[in-house]
Order: C-alpha cells, then sequence, then structure tokens
C-alpha cells in the first residue's frame, strides 16, 4: 500500500486516474451490466451498443487492473473467459446506479436546459 495523502483536487494525485475511470460512460454502463453476475465478453459487447470490440477491451482491462473486475478464463475448449465485479468494484455500483438513475429521471431537463442556452448564444 503506498503511504499518502489523496487530494482529487491536486492534478499529481492518482486518484485523478480513478476519477477518469469511473467517469467513463463505457464504464459505467459495463459496471451496471456486472452488477447483476458475470458476463462473458460477448454478451457485454451485445449489450453496451455503441462501444467497439477494441474499446471495450481497454475498458475491461482498466477495471481489471485497477482492481473493479476479475476476469475468469476457463479451462475449455474453445476457452471460456467472464468478467465480474470484484468486491471493490461492488462498492461502487450504488454510487453508479444513482448516478444512471438520475441522468434518466433529468435527462429532459438537460436537453431543455441545452435549447435555452443554444438559443441564447446564438443572438451573441
Amino acid at each position: 500500500m503506498v503511504d499518502f495523502t489523496p487530494n482529487v483536487y491536486s492534478p499529481l494525485c492518482p486518484t485523478r486516474k480513478v476519477l477518469d475511470l469511473i467517469a467513463d460512460k463505457w464504464t459505467v454502463l459495463v459496471m451496471g451490466l456486472l452488477k447483476h453476475g458475470p458476463h462473458r465478453f460477448s454478451a457485454i459487447l451485445r449489450q453496451v451498443e455503441g462501444v467497439s470490440q477494441k474499446v471495450l477491451t481497454q475498458t475491461l482491462r482498466e477495471m481489471e487492473r485497477n482492481g473493479l473486475v476479475t476476469r475468469t478464463v476457463y479451462a475449455e475448449v474453445p476457452p471460456r473467459v467472464e468478467y465480474e465485479l470484484s468486491p471493490l468494484g461492488r462498492t461502487l455500483t450504488e454510487p453508479l446506479y444513482a448516478i444512471t438513475r438520475w441522468a434518466e429521471a433529468h435527462i429532459s431537463a438537460v436537453m431543455a436546459a441545452q435549447l435555452e442556452f443554444d438559443a441564447r448564444t446564438e443572438k451573441r
């Protein structure tokens, strides 16, 4: 364990990298799927519409590196690989669930604000 005092407002603090990861839309969407249990790569790719295979691979690798998911390879032919939330990753599901619910509940207000802003700034 590294001994330091975390400070997200310091540009040198490693917590900035963690914030980048958990603020990424693909991470949020993958976490939402994995909170229901293990998934194979192809199932995640199918369910997270719009993500490319390359980006999903990078996202899962970063999540694994940061301790949010575990990757299990089963000795079968062909090999089966599953991803699931780690205990650390499970601690993040409630905060991310709250954010996704907020986004769904308030999207109309956000879109209205965007339209109002755009109309106001076009007149400048």
